[in-house]
């Protein structure tokens, strides 16, 4: 007799043991603490006083002999600001991201980033007219001590420069900002979090049905795709509103500051040429074929099919034994990982155990998907994940504890520079996934389950890469198709078709229902653009991981190096002790080629 719904999360919640949840007093006690109401006072009253002291004086300031150490206090007190209102913005975030259908949190995150926002556009003149010192001696300034700390955030202020718009019309979109993008932000997220998907009875939030697609029983599989697409088209006036409204919101800023392409923004901020950016999704669009075309129909011949419904994409293998891994199981797997390769590094993971630094249940409101804050460099980060026992959560583990370590070791740098571009901040994430997956899999003699944890790794990959340029190329269309026009909810529904198709090709058979089902992705809405990085990352990752394999002595301090750097060096600088440059076409083949070896050792194991 089949264990009813309840009957199974009981049992569930049972084996994953006792889930972690963050302990948010390392940044402030609670929400209403005087302690968060004082650093918010003084957040707007020192931003006052700060462009009160330096508002239309720096031009005068570079002019005199000592420019170099007057120029540095401001720099200095502007960092130390960046800190304290950083702080209370990832309090307020964090504090909402655990229940984004608490009305009470939801008011609280709103009022702060009011304030947050007021005290902010104190600030924005700053970098606006330090980029208005004359560009010799600007350069020479920063090259002077006490100034020179700071030469590569000036540096990449300087990037800034050509899309920069006079003081007032910065103020107005930062201050518009909060009505405009960031409400429709919030619109997704609540919309998202409240949204509840009815299987066998009981009604699920939308992390434990996606979870449902990757259940052993296909008629599971099947009714929650069925649940899904359901919702999912019964809310789609309101997520194509949402969209149609932030691509316009971003073709507006783009044709103001003068982006040529819909992703040029994107680019700058990732601190990558948009030439190696096109020729990274060049490289992946031409290896589909070789890639998930090629995996996906051997997956079908594994279920005895010619082609796979989408609800089967992620199923996992059939008469492969499923079990709940426990949540103390996941940790040790992962410090284990970290500490084989590096003892520092899995001693680092190991405090976001040890002193609650991660969230962990899928609780009802608590924001979907994972990730890593890196809140402030006077703080610490913070993890959320929404653990349920499956191999795909304990990498998900693995890859947001990279994201950790990575912020704590560029922590060091300070608030203006210790931010990584998205392009390298994927780099210790998969870095992180790879170490536990060959840790994993160097440990396993079964056949059965080495081809399934490597078929897993393989459709991880594809997730990573293929999939993400196919999003990329999703949003690309969508942003295009915008300048022309509102476009209808049926009409992104076929952009979206269309890429998928092809990006999984022809043993995924792409049914109806799969139609909306761009519409929970969330970093369409808060990062137009970002999804690419995924790709950048495990392309790199894979190069990086064969140098440690052919030449592994040296190279844990090299990797410390990189991750240390955080936001003060260009990915070419950084790559270049390891022999690799992303700029040359033939790098990303480094990386798609051991994905196609992979799949052709699964190939093998027919």
């Amino acid at each position: 007799m089949r264990a009813s719904a309840a009957e199974t999360a009981a049992s569930t919640a049972k084996a994953l043991g006792k889930l972690p949840e963050w302990d948010l007093s390392h940044l402030y006690p609670a929400m209403d603490s005087p302690v968060l109401k004082a650093d918010l006072d003084r957040a707007m009253s020192e931003s006052q006083s700060f462009a009160s002291l330096y508002r239309g004086k720096l031009l005068a300031l570079a002019e005199r002999e000592d420019a170099s150490t007057v120029l540095a206090e401001a720099v200095a007190a502007f960092e130390r600001l960046s800190d304290l209102l950083g702080r209370i913005g990832a309090y307020a975030g964090l504090v909402y991201a655990g229940d984004t259908t608490d009305p009470q949190r939801a008011k609280f995150y709103g009022d702060t980033q009011d304030k947050l926002n007021a005290a902010v556009t104190e600030l924005l003149f700053f970098e606006l007219e330090f980029n208005r010192i004359e560009p010799a001696l600007r350069a020479r300034l920063s090259e002077q001590a006490p100034l020179s700390h700071w030469k590569p955030w000036l540096d990449d202020l300087v990037k800034d420069k050509p899309h920069q718009l006079e003081d007032r019309v910065e103020a107005l979109f930062h201050e518009k900002s909060m009505t405009g993008q960031a409400a429709w932000n919030r619109l997704f997220d609540e919309t998202i979090a409240s949204l509840r998907f009815k299987m066998g009875g009981e009604e699920l939030t939308l992390e434990l049905t996606l979870n449902k697609l990757q259940d052993a029983d296909g008629a599971v599989r099947k009714a929650a795709a069925e649940a899904l697409s359901a919702v999912f088209r019964a809310h789609l006036r309101t997520f194509a509103l949402i969209t149609n409204t932030l691509a316009k919101d971003k073709e507006i800023s783009d044709r103001w500051r003068h982006f040529e392409d819909v992703a040029d923004s994107r680019h700058l901020a990732n601190r990558v040429e948009r030439e190696v950016v096109d020729a990274l999704v060049s490289a992946v669009r031409a290896a589909y074929p070789r890639l998930s075309h090629r995996y996906y129909k051997l997956k079908a011949k594994w279920f005895g099919r010619e082609e796979l419904d989408f609800w089967d994409r992620n199923a996992p293998l059939p008469q492969v034994e499923e079990r709940t891994i426990p949540w103390t199981e996941a940790r040790d797997t992962v410090l284990d990982a970290y500490g084989a390769f590096s003892p520092a590094m899995a001693g680092i993971a190991r405090r976001f155990f040890d002193e609650n630094w991660i969230d962990a249940p899928a609780r009802p409101g608590k924001a979907p998907g994972a990730f890593a804050h890196p809140t402030v460099p006077s703080a610490h980060p913070y993890v959320l994940v929404n653990y349920q026992g499956k191999p795909r959560d304990v990498m998900t583990l693995a890859h947001e504890l990279g994201h950790g370590v990575h912020q704590v070791l560029a922590a060091p740098n300070g608030a203006l520079m210790a931010p990584t571009p998205l392009t390298l901040a994927e780099t210790a994430s998969v870095f992180g996934e790879m170490l536990t997956f060959r840790r994993l899999l160097d440990g396993t003699t079964d056949r059965k389950q080495r081809k399934a944890m490597l078929a897993a790794k393989v459709e991880d990959m594809i997730n990573t890469v293929v999939r993400q340029i196919a999003f990329y190329s999703f949003e690309r269309k969508v942003h295009e198709a915008r300048k022309s026009g509102e476009l209808t909810a049926e009409t992104v529904c076929e952009l979206w078709m269309s890429v998928q198709a092809e990006s999984l090709g022809p043993a995924i058979r792409l049914g109806p229902g799969y139609e909306p089902f761009w519409c929970y992705i969330p970093h369409f809405i808060h990062s137009p653009f970002y999804v690419y990085a995924y790709a950048f990352g495990d392309c790199l990752v894979n190069s990086l991981y064969g140098v440690y394999q052919n030449a592994s002595e040296g190279f844990q301090e090299r990797y410390f190096a990189l991750l240390s750097a955080g936001g003060t060096k260009h990915h070419a600088e950084l790559l270049a002790p390891f022999g690799l440059d992303a700029r040359d076409p033939a790098f990303w083949q480094i990386g798609l080629t051991m994905i196609e070896g992979m799949i052709i050792e699964l190939e093998g194991m027919e």
